[in-house]
């Protein structure tokens, strides 16, 4: 190895990511995915438009109308047209939960009988239609309970969430982007640095000189992983300063973790360039083959342990569900390398990395094809 051609060759692509602007790509994408993301997805159901329809007119009715319309999760108020129209204004999506409390609800229900209540709720979205039906459900029950105890099951529950207290949106979906944004960026860059030679034929100096393919790939990969390695600095403050997502874990397993998830996602990038000539084609190449399972398997919108069948299988071959375990577990839990599974997805990242970089040092090969 001649640390010197090695050098020579990290100087000239520093200054010429420095030169092209390329250095944008390192920094600005990465800060733009997170705060896109990180205020623009919401799993949480606030402020439900719902119209309420009141044939009852009893304690109970008015009492369960003024739940709905002092609580956060829906604007609600009292309807005076017919259901038809009501239902209509779910139609025109101007509404997205209808209930309708018949006439005797109250006195059906002190005489021992069933009662019920109609609820219509938009389900056009299944995951947010579940969720506004789960709300609905759970304040008839509380209105119920505080009229006559024996209306509802006598069973307390005491219900208390662990790791995210709050059940703030923030806490689950930020950490989660760190597994997307950090196989996206840096495979890109390392991409994009060697297919550029490709296009614009200076590639062909690599072919002629006697400096060897591991000095050349170090020299190209070198200055992508450590300009990437700030970003995880830079990742973490954004989810705890602007997004004030909780870290309770080991900050050096965080950063051990991330620094070979991006060897992964250079050795990523590196098995692209092999097989694309231009800079777009490797762009549109790397972008399908990290954001869909970047989404998909980093269990951030679906737990891995819901999936079945080959979609379990996906989830395990991509390096996303890993890395993004440790991250959750850094941030939300805390226990660390004292959790079995934890070390053993350390142990499969680190040799995840090994075998792409191999593989794609393999693959390369210094020859004009």
């Amino acid at each position: 190895m001649n640390w010197g051609v090695v050098r020579a060759y990290m100087r000239k692509e520093i200054l010429e990511l420095l030169r092209s602007k390329m250095i944008i790509i390192v920094y600005i994408l990465p800060t733009f995915i997170i705060i896109l993301f990180g205020y623009g997805i919401r799993l949480e159901v606030t402020h439900a438009r719902t119209l309420i329809i009141d044939h009852d007119q009893s304690k109970l009715s008015r009492d369960l109308t003024e739940r709905f319309m002092h609580s956060r999760y829906f604007d609600a108020r009292l309807f005076r047209g017919t259901e038809q129209e009501a239902l209509h204004r779910i139609k025109q999506a101007k509404t997205e939960i209808l209930l309708i409390i018949p006439q005797g609800f109250e006195r059906r229900l002190l005489h021992g009988l069933r009662g019920e209540i109609a609820a219509f709720v938009d389900g056009a979205f299944p995951i947010r239609g579940e969720t506004m039906s789960n709300y609905v459900k759970g304040e008839i029950f509380h209105a119920a309970q505080s009229v006559a105890p024996d209306l509802a099951p006598r069973i307390t529950l005491d219900n208390r969430n662990l790791f995210n207290q709050a059940m703030r949106d923030e806490d689950a979906i930020v950490p989660g982007l760190f597994g997307l944004i950090l196989l996206v960026a840096p495979a890109i860059l390392s991409a994009l640095l060697i297919v550029k030679e490709k296009e614009e034929g200076t590639i062909f100096n690599f072919y002629a000189s006697p400096v060897r393919k591991s000095e050349f790939l170090l020299a190209k990969l070198t200055p992508a992983f450590l300009l990437h390695s700030l970003n995880i600095l830079i990742l973490f403050l954004w989810a705890t300063w602007l997004f004030q997502v909780p870290f309770r874990g080991s900050f050096t397993l965080y950063w051990l973790a991330s620094e070979l998830y991006i060897l992964i996602s250079l050795g990523i990038g590196l098995l692209v360039s092999i097989v694309t000539r231009t800079q777009i084609v490797a762009i549109v190449l790397t972008v399908i083959i990290t954001i869909i399972p970047g989404f998909l398997y980093s269990g951030m919108l679906m737990p891995i342990s819901s999936m079945s069948g080959e979609s379990v299988i996906e989830a395990h071959i991509y390096p996303v569900m890993y890395y993004n375990h440790i991250v959750y577990d850094a941030f939300l839990i805390g226990q660390g390398l004292d959790a079995p599974k934890i070390r053993l997805y350390l142990l499969i990242l680190t040799l995840y990395a090994a075998a792409i970089l191999a593989l794609g040092s393999a693959l390369m090969k210094k020859e004009l094809r």
